[in-house]
């Protein structure tokens, strides 16, 4: 195993407080983003589009600035290490929400990459470290490497992708180390009576398609109203055909070629398999990493329903006749193992009020609208999101500012 050298440690936080100079350091690294944020977004869109990568990077400065104001709010008591599994995308915004954020109570923090950004993630980390010298330290190792060498000595460990993967890592951990798992979800998104056709058409192209549907918010799931299923198909449609494909790098382009390893290969196998469901698009080219959005009409949801997490524009319909039958689907099973979020347009009180007991719903607005790096953010289902210090277990929205303040035990603090 190879880490990036130790930096200097500015003064530790104590517990209950936080250290002037860590402060500092977090508001040279939004200054570096707020106002010479060009080097920052260059890097972004070698994996992201030009759009993610701005959105990513005004996500990333709201959450500095809201920084302070969470710690105070929270008052975690202070770490001597965190260790940190981080994802494979939004690589700007979990350095700040996993990193810069815990630096504030944390005397040490370490992270591994994804193997599918390594070189990303630590090119954007040496020109971070430059500007905050926090003791930030990167390991250049396999995941069992880093388990084994870095996260047995930590007092948090934050894990970020597969539910599988997360439960390998958590059977190794000792008992008294807090894990906080954070993974994805179906994000159903329902289009109910009264909708604003318009309105929903435009918010489910936004959240479907940022990144090139690269993104753990997109929905797996949309769910519509029979009477209003054939005039929202008509209208995501038409909607689809007006946007524009190019490069990463283009400011003009709605969506690009698909960058991770298996996304496309993934999206490609559910298309041929539902081929005879396809009303638009799913041209794919593999040459180019070229999916053009698709839009699939699958029968009507079941509890028994499987759905793969789709990291590509593919918009995957279903239709629904009764709103109370629609509320205990989404409810059950597999639906709430996955348990993250869900938008719901429209009127259709009993299930949003049946869907908030199990994750974060957003009423005539995406989940993007609610993104908030200082607030508590997820369901209550176990393979979305998760915290346990190996005695005991809970699913609920994850901020890990909270997370430590609430669960770690006082013995390891």
């Amino acid at each position: 195993m190879t880490t990036a050298p130790a930096l200097p440690v500015s003064k530790a936080p104590s517990t209950g407080r936080m250290s002037a100079d860590r402060l500092r350091a977090l508001h040279a690294v939004r200054r570096l983003l707020a106002e010479r944020p060009e080097e920052v977004h260059e890097l972004l869109c070698e994996i992201s589009t030009h759009r993610a990568a701005a959105y990513e990077i005004d996500a990333a400065v709201a959450t500095l600035d809201g920084a302070e104001q969470e710690i105070a709010l929270h008052r975690p008591a202070t770490v001597d290490r965190l260790a940190v599994f981080m994802p494979s995308n939004v690589i700007l915004y979990s350095y700040v929400l996993y990193l810069l954020i815990p630096a504030l109570y944390a005397r040490q923090l370490v992270f591994r990459p994804s193997s599918q950004v390594k070189d990303q993630m630590m090119r954007l980390h040496r020109m971070l470290s430059e500007v905050h010298g926090l003791p930030v330290e990167a390991a250049e190792s396999s995941q069992r490497e880093f388990l084994d060498d870095l996260s047995g000595r930590a007092d948090v460990v934050v894990f970020t992708g597969a539910y599988r993967n997360a439960e390998q890592v958590r059977t190794r951990l000792a008992p008294g180390q807090l894990f906080l798992f954070l993974g994805s979800g179906v994000n159903p998104f329902v289009v109910a009576p009264g909708a604003d056709l318009e309105a929903a058409v435009r918010d489910a192209v936004e959240i479907r398609l940022l990144n090139s549907g690269q993104d753990c918010l997109g929905p797996d799931l949309f769910c519509v109203h029979e009477d209003l299923l054939e005039p929202f198909t008509d209208a995501l449609r038409a909607a689809l055909d007006r946007l524009r494909h190019g490069p990463y790098t283009d400011p003009e382009a709605d969506y690009g070629p698909l960058f991770y390893d298996g996304a496309l290969e993934e999206a490609a196998l559910y298309l041929a398999r539902n081929r005879d469901r396809i009303v638009h698009g799913g041209n794919v080219d593999f040459r180019s990493r070229r999916l053009d959005p698709a839009i699939v009409v699958v029968p009507e949801v079941t509890p028994r329903t499987q759905l793969p997490e789709f990291f590509a524009p593919v918009f995957s319909i279903a239709g629904y006749r009764d709103e109370r039958a629609l509320a205990a689907t989404l409810t059950t099973g597999v639906f709430t193992e996955r348990a993250l979020g869900a938008s719901v347009y429209g009127s259709a009180p009993e299930l949003v009020q049946a869907l908030r007991r199990r994750t974060t719903v957003t009423t005539d607005t995406t989940l993007l609208a609610i993104d908030n790096g200082n607030a508590p953010f997820g369901g209550f289902g176990r393979m979305a999101n998760y915290i346990t210090d190996g005695k005991g277990m809970w699913t609920e929205p994850i901020l890990v500012s909270k997370a430590v303040a609430e669960h770690l035990p006082r013995g390891r603090a």
